[in-house]
């Protein structure tokens, strides 16, 4: 079937001679065929990878979210803003755009991979069609439309409505309260302590303090910031030049 698809969208050099146009939007179709190919192949692993990033598990969305969702409609509320787009926006900016893109498009972040030219290519598509699950905007459609949003347009329909659904029983979830998640961060804590490089995550937070330091410094003072904070940058330097002269190479 897939040989007759290509056959069909034979170019003649005649014909193509006559109209550049035309034997662009057919070598578009091509394109098109063999990435419909490629995205059946990898469907599956796709569909679950989106459904487990937004679907939630006993009905509960984890603490973190559920707490920062909160978060934003108080900040919502508390600034008279009602237009539940506005919400959507927030929170898609904050999470999904900000963190889950992130590693979608670079998931040597979180695995020991060798991200190539070619793979990067795949994921920008997957990661566009993730973009989308969270639009607010209905996509137009047209023969100058990119072939990622072609390849993607009718499942992005079906999963803007699991993003809304997700939305929706993250805002209905019971309430954390602030103590019930500090005992969950504390929970987290103790599962991962032994996972933590302290002495590796003080010396880039030194590296960066090093490197940045008259340009904070000059903020404070811009800013009228208190004398406090002034005083603790300052012994938080020495505290990290100590530190650096004892035990770090």
């Amino acid at each position: 079937m897939m040989q007759n698809e290509l056959n069909f969208y034979q170019i003649d050099p005649d014909e193509d001679h006559k109209s550049p146009e035309k034997k662009k939007l057919k070598v578009k179709e091509i394109y098109l065929n063999k990435l419909v190919t490629t995205k059946v192949a990898v469907h599956s692993y796709v569909e679950n990878l989106f459904k487990t990033i937004w679907r939630t598990s006993s009905n509960k969305a984890p603490p973190a979210v559920k707490y920062f969702f909160d978060f934003l409609d108080e900040q919502a509320e508390s600034k008279k803003i009602y237009d539940p787009d506005v919400l959507h926006i927030w929170k898609t900016n904050s999470l999904p755009l900000r963190f889950w893109v992130n590693i979608l498009k670079n998931p040597q972040f979180v695995f020991d991979l060798e991200k190539t030219e070619h793979l990067d290519s795949c994921l920008s598509v997957v990661a566009q069609a993730f973009m989308d699950a969270f639009s607010l905007s209905d996509q137009q459609l047209g023969k100058h439309t990119p072939t990622n949003k072609l390849l993607y347009a009718k499942d992005v329909v079906q999963y803007k409505q699991e993003v809304r659904a997700y939305y929706k029983l993250v805002r209905e979830q019971s309430t954390i309260s602030a103590s019930e998640f500090k005992a969950f961060l504390q929970e987290e804590s103790k599962k991962h302590e032994n996972e933590f490089n302290q002495s590796a995550a003080l010396r880039e937070m030194y590296k960066f303090l090093q490197r940045y330091y008259p340009e904070i410094e000059e903020k404070l003072e811009q800013s009228d910031a208190p004398s406090r904070l002034k005083e603790g940058l300052k012994q938080v330097k020495s505290l990290f030049e100590d530190k650096k002269k004892t035990t770090w190479n």
